[in-house]
């Protein structure tokens, strides 16, 4: 295993937890097409967040960042422009689980960013892989115009397969892999937390 290149190896190490992000909560009632139009805003809404924390970490820049920060691939403000096409100025609350993602984060990207990295990893190949299957889903399933969907629209990247490359290898340089292990492991963990909590706020307020 030492040989095996750490991207390898982390995407091995975090399968279970993959898997387990597909199943639970309301990741898993999309992929079914079971999920509401205002349950997928309140989802993005928590995510909202996440992903400024995440790009606002990457934009420093510092040398050990510069190969992650990728403005194209950046999500903030799609997912801004799409629970505005959903919600328009009545936006969701944030929930505790949601606001517990982004302060992780936001730590992570203390110091020299090295535990950021695990959270765009996380985030960024999840979106540039499966993240292409759900949005096709949610627009046949809750009928989504484009103007909802821009979260999934990586038109900007001339070619994925080879971004998702250049982000691996990068990944493979990066230093301190037990340290961006764990904090994946974290960072999955955080995803199904958040997930099984708007399933929860979905059911509560019945628009599941």
């Amino acid at each position: 295993m030492a040989d095996t290149a750490f991207s390898a190896r982390l995407r091995v190490a975090t399968a279970g937890l993959h898997t387990r992000a597909e199943r639970s909560g309301f990741v898993s009632d999309m992929l079914r097409g079971r999920a509401g139009r205002a349950g997928y805003a309140l989802l993005l809404r928590n995510l909202l967040p996440v992903y400024r924390a995440i790009e606002g970490g990457l934009a420093r820049e510092t040398a050990l960042l510069r190969p992650f920060a990728r403005p194209e691939l950046y999500r903030a403000g799609r997912i801004e422009a799409d629970v505005t096409a959903l919600c328009g100025p009545n936006w969701p609350a944030l929930l505790p689980a949601g606001a517990r993602y982004a302060a992780r984060v936001a730590r992570a990207a203390e110091g020299d960013g090295t535990l950021l990295i695990a959270h765009a990893y996380v985030r960024t190949l999840g979106d540039l892989s499966g993240g292409q299957m759900l949005g096709k889903l949610l627009a046949r399933t809750l009928a989504l115009p484009a103007a909802a969907l821009s979260f999934y629209d990586f038109s900007d990247v001339a070619d994925i397969p080879a971004t998702k490359a250049a982000w691996r290898s990068a990944l493979d340089a990066a230093a301190a892999p037990e340290r961006l292990l764990h904090e994946a492991r974290v960072a999955f963990r955080l995803n199904i937390a958040l997930s099984e909590a708007v399933r929860d706020a979905a059911v509560e307020r019945g628009i599941v």
